[in-house]
């Protein structure tokens, strides 16, 4: 294989990559050595970087832009206008609301769920979504409420309910989630 090859993007069947949702879309650019896993659906008017993957049913919608190297995990949504760095992982069903920003060497363990309505039919309010900030990690069954900022290299426990921000490089645990001092065996970087 000649090392300078561009590795072509991989569109399994039964995937739909490109939906038009006004008239005026534009179709999703994706980037090389990337996999778009069968029942996976992107909207126009995403952008991927190199080795974006998908696993199956995954949805990412509209105005969503994607770093190098991002998993979005089997079943998992994006629902729109939201940025993620590089090398994010996002596990099984995890759900990313609109307006949120991920940043880069981030992990999302299975159902994490991030929300943007404060008010959920009660009131109108401006959708504002979580800000996880590069290197960290968001455990299993946990929820970031709107607007709330998770400081760089901070670690949230599975099942805890964040509320409100969480310093950089603390643990947050508990419901609502309570932050401490990182544990010496959690800190140090992702390797995602």
């Amino acid at each position: 294989m000649d090392d300078n090859a561009v590795p072509e993007v991989v569109v399994e069947e039964g995937a739909q990559l490109g939906v038009t949702y006004d008239d005026h879309t534009s179709p999703p650019e994706i980037g090389p050595g990337s996999i778009i896993r069968a029942g996976s659906i992107v909207y126009d008017d995403v952008t991927a970087g190199r080795w974006f993957t998908t696993g199956h049913h995954a949805l990412i919608r509209e105005e969503t832009e994607l770093g190098d190297e991002v998993l979005v995990g089997t079943q998992a949504v994006i629902d729109g206008a939201t940025t993620v760095g590089d090398a994010v992982s996002m596990q099984t069903s995890v759900y990313v609301p609109q307006n949120t920003t991920i940043g880069s060497n981030v992990f999302l363990g299975p159902n994490a769920t991030l929300l943007n309505d404060p008010y959920p039919v009660r009131q109108d309010a401006d959708l504002i979504g979580p800000t996880i900030e590069d290197g960290v990690s968001i455990g299993a069954n946990a929820t970031v409420l709107p607007g709330v900022t998770v400081g760089e290299g901070a670690f949230v426990a599975a099942g805890a309910v964040v509320t409100d921000d969480v310093p950089p490089r603390t643990l947050a645990a508990g419901v609502p989630a309570a932050t401490r001092d990182l544990p010496s065996e959690l800190a140090g970087e992702n390797d995602v």
